[in-house]
């Protein structure tokens, strides 16, 4: 069922941190990370948040989710603001909304198995445990290309794209109905950022959207409806795929 309005709207998102200098760190100005940024998802969409190192890609998904706290503006999830929402009725809403990170190795704990990973956000927001657990579990790693076997390994005994695999079958275990994913294939092999790349674009099937994060435009074409090109904090250019193309957005980021 198709909503009447976008799955996440974001208004006059902003970010902005205090510059400080000295020994004492005296307060010196502000730096606006994210300033006055606008831009909507639609379920089953994938929008490419691209642009230079430090533009304020990053900061701008973890805001979206409540990673970062936002200095102003509105954070609509299917309509209702949850820009001020207190901790407690934000965990509700946790688990539509997984971030996949640009490091897999250090967002998987290595002392727990793959198993263990995978299952954790089955137990804390859906309380599903033991056998019923497992068979989810097996199921997850099965959607992501790995094997039952891996289910008693840990995480250093695994490539670094079996790693961000992993990573997307523990967002996905908790069905969310977004997802961050911050240069989720920076520090992967061609064969591995194929195959990522291509559960991204799976994904859309299950209705599930996306933010990809990334300074690779021609990644950001394989798997993205729109773009949003940011540049200093500010959105700078914003199009739909089917209304733009390869050279005119990387015309966008080459400008600036």
């Amino acid at each position: 069922m198709s909503l009447s309005y976008p799955l996440l709207a974001v208004r006059n998102l902003r970010k902005h941190f205090s510059k400080s200098k000295g020994f004492l760190r005296k307060s010196s100005g502000v730096f606006k990370a994210v300033d006055d940024v606008n831009f909507d998802i639609h379920a089953g969409t994938t929008l490419g948040l691209v642009g230079e190192s430090g533009s304020g890609k990053t900061t701008i998904g973890k805001c979206v989710i409540r990673l970062m706290e936002p200095t102003g503006g509105e954070i609509l999830f299917e309509n209702s603001d949850i820009s001020r929402l207190a901790r407690s009725a934000l965990q509700e809403k946790r688990a539509d909304m997984q971030m996949i990170y640009q490091s897999p190795a250090a967002s998987l704990n290595g002392r727990m198995t793959v198993g263990q990973i995978i299952a954790e956000p089955l137990l804390v927001h859906q309380g599903i445990k033991g056998l019923e657990a497992r068979r989810q579990v097996l199921e997850l790693l099965d959607t992501v290309g790995l094997k039952e076997e891996h289910y008693f390994r840990y995480p250093h005994e695994f490539s670094g794209g079996q790693q961000q695999r992993i990573g997307i079958a523990r967002a996905l275990s908790v069905k969310p109905k977004l997802l961050v994913l911050d240069e989720p294939t920076s520090a992967l092999s061609v064969r591995e950022t194929e195959r990522v790349l291509k559960y991204i674009v799976e994904l859309k099937k299950e209705d599930i959207s996306s933010i990809f994060v990334t300074h690779n435009l021609y990644q950001a074409f394989q798997v993205c409806d729109r773009f949003v090109v940011m540049s200093h904090g500010r959105k700078i250019f914003e199009k739909n795929k089917g209304d733009t193309s390869l050279e005119e957005v990387t015309e966008h980021v080459i400008k600036v």
